[in-house]
């Protein structure tokens, strides 16, 4: 859905001009509404192109975990599949096959006790597959608990106040009860410790994200779901792990092979993971698995009789294309095992080689070193009058750097940072430029008077920190 945020101003009424010596005619095309007839293609195509001009570098998007660089082949695929819709097995069964193979390469790299039963399906991105695995979450706990014949009309799920947004879209949308954990002191995600006085009898799940958005930490998986054995010993009281792996599910298994955070915790249900962050393949595709068909519940598949033939299928989307699903099993192939360890141990030594460095400079101070999720957040020391988060982000865009400043959820709001995720493409070359060119702004803003930017001023540019108002950063 695009917002309008154009009718009051006087550009809403003014035509796009096109420069008639390099254009056909017409000279001049609504910008809110369709033109009355058509126009020579390489028209449109220099009119389109030319807006386009003002978006920003999507290499020096340091802001976005969303991969920004592929393969050549990868997108000659792409371009080849993309007239192919991925809910349409029964006309393209060889792209439903090889989203087929890619679910069990998922379940194979996520330790899956029975890779070949594991239940899994590609979605448009790891907020549709996040929300699939709530619902699935949600259905499951209602079934156990009108068979033991007690309400089911309150249920909440438990997770850390610095979850990606889709957490607060999902609860809103299919009511559930958030309950977020606030964030205190030097504990910037969901802990073992602090998770369990929020699960009660109307619990549906906990979700540990392996890899948060604010500053690229994980939480801990295997410690959570330890203190919910624990719990259950206690109360009775099951309460199942989802593992937000937006981004560390395609990390971990490659440069963390001993930690224990998938399907080898028993207590895991469901994993989901992005294959347009990590996963190397331009957007959108994402991935949901559930550990086996009892955690997804058989009436949340729908088999749909569909040109022919029977189609089971769990989706919040029906058409979408299959383009990225078939780059995505390009890139298992053409990368294999030691190909993804070493684009993953790439991103992550340039990630901690540049936080070091930033360290070094002096008036910053780390909250994480990208030695997890090759991303990093730091914020200005104490002491440091002349320039905030965000005047230093500001400073760095005029170079064409995005680099996000935003606060921190509820309860340490008075926690402002800037953020650097490092991904495929980006590699220690750039992070020289980058640093270089943090300490020229840095000349120029240490002889300001005072900061000249806040919070407001941020917008919504913050990716996973994303708030319902868009004015102002940081969860309401």
């Amino acid at each position: 859905m695009a917002l309008n945020h154009g009718r009051g101003d006087a550009r809403y009424s003014r035509d796009v001009e096109l420069n008639p010596i390099f254009s056909r005619e017409p000279v001049t095309v609504p910008r809110y509404a369709m033109p009355e007839g058509p126009m020579e293609p390489d028209t449109a195509y220099q009119l389109v192109h030319d807006e386009l001009m003002l978006d920003g570098n999507a290499r020096l998007n340091l802001a976005t975990f969303v991969t920004t660089w592929a393969d050549p082949n990868a997108l000659r695929l792409m371009a080849e599949c993309a007239d192919k819709n991925m809910i349409d097995k029964d006309e393209y069964p060889q792209t439903a096959e090889l989203e087929l193979r890619c679910v069990h390469m998922l379940a194979r790299l996520w330790h899956a006790e029975d890779p070949r039963h594991v239940i899994g399906c590609s979605t448009t991105g790891s907020s549709e597959a996040a929300m699939l695995a709530g619902l699935a979450l949600k259905r499951r706990w209602q079934q156990r608990r009108r068979a033991e014949g007690k309400p089911a009309d309150r249920p909440n799920l438990v997770m850390g106040a610095n979850v990606q947004i889709c957490w607060e879209k999902f609860a809103e949308y299919f009511e559930v009860e958030p309950r977020y954990v606030p964030l205190e002191g030097d504990r910037y995600h969901l802990t073992a410790e602090t998770a369990l006085p929020h699960c009660d009898e109307n619990t549906i799940g906990v979700v540990a994200v392996l890899g948060s958005t604010f500053d690229g930490s994980y939480e801990p998986v295997a410690d959570i779901a330890r203190a919910l054995d624990e719990l259950q010993e206690r109360t009775g009281l099951d309460v199942p792990v989802h593992v937000d792996g937006a981004s560390g599910a395609m990390i971990a298994p490659f440069l963390d092979p001993e930690l224990e955070w998938d399907f080898r915790v028993r207590r895991v249900a469901s994993i989901n993971t992005s294959g347009h962050k990590y996963g190397l393949v331009m957007p959108g595709v994402g991935w949901a698995l559930w550990r086996d068909a009892e955690a997804l519940p058989d009436d949340l598949v729908f088999h749909v009789n569909y040109l022919g033939g029977d189609m089971p299928t769990f989706a919040l989307n029906f058409s979408r294309p299959g383009a990225q699903v078939v780059a995505q099993y390009y890139t298992f192939l053409r990368l294999g095992m030691e190909g993804y360890r070493r684009v993953q141990q790439t991103c992550r030594d340039v990630a901690t080689g540049l936080a070091a460095r930033i360290a070094d400079l002096g008036p910053f101070e780390l909250l994480t070193d990208g030695s997890q999720a090759p991303v990093f957040a730091f914020r200005v020391k104490d002491g440091v009058g002349e320039y905030s988060v965000f005047d230093v982000s500001a400073a760095l865009r005029e170079r064409g750097w995005l680099v996000p400043a935003y606060t921190f959820p509820k309860d340490r709001e008075d926690l402002a940072v800037l953020r650097i995720v490092v991904r495929n493409g980006f590699g220690h070359d750039l992070a020289d430029l980058l640093l270089e060119d943090l300490r020229r702004v840095l000349d120029r803003l240490e002889r300001q008077q005072g900061p000249q930017r806040s919070a407001e001023d941020a917008g919504g540019f913050a990716h996973g920190a994303e708030t319902r108002n868009p004015q102002r950063a940081g969860r309401h």
